[in-house]
């Protein structure tokens, strides 16, 4: 419908596009008295903030000012360009291109149609100009091509970039002079002036050791360990055929053993030791006991004799 439309030189503009502009026009009104009252209370809100030494929030709602008067004047550019397309409806329908004259204020209401959720009428416009001129016409203007002549006003109040440092320290100042606070600002101009740091890519100055250092410390980990070995060597307890053989035997071989098998070998020799050492000692009590008992029958013989 829309290839038959462009071939007979008819649009489908008329009366929708005349509907549509009107809505959108005084939607706009609407909207523009409805973020001034609200723009008013954030700034109000930004002076207590300022007022009761809260910066650091302050530079972040101070973003949200700076949006919405952004948003504002975008809305009065927009508001005249619907205006000024409105009072020429007739003329985009008696030709096939679109003119000149107009080519400005239709590429931006193009541009700003998907930007503006608060506007669904200017979509159905850019619909209406999509089935007008075709699709290349509007992803010229959606695009930014150089020869789309979108308003560079609206571009930049409708950027989603964040807002230089200067204009924010601006509008913080505008707040403190209106509602009278005697508000320094150095601190925030230091702060909102340092460079974020890229914490994805990590910091970008490392402070790297020297490798000489890790050198000799790896040395002396070597050389202690080495003393510690000849150490349990030293200490680890070695039997010779003249000890009595009560566990295994260690020799001057047995030092090319591990530590741990050495250890384990001399607890179990000392704990064959200290076996044999109580059995000994056992034994010597029975012994003991045995001639303490004969003594006292020899005892009880001889007062019997008597």
């Amino acid at each position: 419908m829309s290839v038959l439309n462009q071939l007979f030189n008819r649009g489908l503009l008329g009366p929708k596009c005349k509907t549509c502009l009107t809505l959108a026009i005084s939607r706009i009104k609407l909207l523009q008295n409805k973020r001034d009252l609200q723009t008013k209370l954030m700034r109000k809100e930004i002076a207590e903030f300022l007022r009761a030494g809260q910066e650091a929030i302050a530079r972040i709602r101070v973003e949200h000012v700076i949006r919405e008067q952004n948003t504002w004047e975008a809305y009065e550019i927009l508001e005249l360009f619907c205006e000024f397309v409105l009072a020429r409806v007739p003329i985009l329908e008696s030709k096939r291109e679109c003119p000149t004259e107009l080519r400005e204020a239709v590429a931006s209401i193009i541009f700003s149609a998907p930007r503006c959720s608060d506007l669904p009428d200017l979509l159905h416009v850019r619909n209406l100009f999509a089935a007008k001129y075709g699709k290349e016409f509007i992803a010229a203007a959606s695009e930014l091509r150089p020869d789309a002549r979108v308003n560079r006003t609206i571009i930049e109040k409708l950027s989603v970039s964040a807002p230089p440092t200067d204009l924010k320290v601006k509008v913080l100042k505008e707040i403190a002079r209106e509602y009278m606070i005697d508000w320094d600002s150095t601190e925030t101009e230091t702060e909102l002036s340092k460079k974020p740091e890229d914490l994805l890519n990590g910091p970008k100055q490392i402070a790297v050791q020297p490798q000489t250092h890790s050198r000799p410390n790896s040395t002396a980990k070597s050389s202690s360990n080495d003393k510690k070995g000849q150490q349990n060597s030293e200490y680890s307890p070695t039997y010779t055929s003249s000890s009595p053989r009560v566990g295994p035997t260690l020799t001057e071989s047995s030092n090319a053993k591990p530590i741990a098998e050495i250890k384990s070998i001399s607890w179990e020799s000392s704990d064959a030791m200290q076996r044999a050492r109580t059995a000994i000692a056992a034994a010597d009590r029975a012994s003991a006991a045995a001639r303490a008992a004969a003594h006292l029958v020899n005892f009880k013989l001889n007062d019997q004799k008597i």
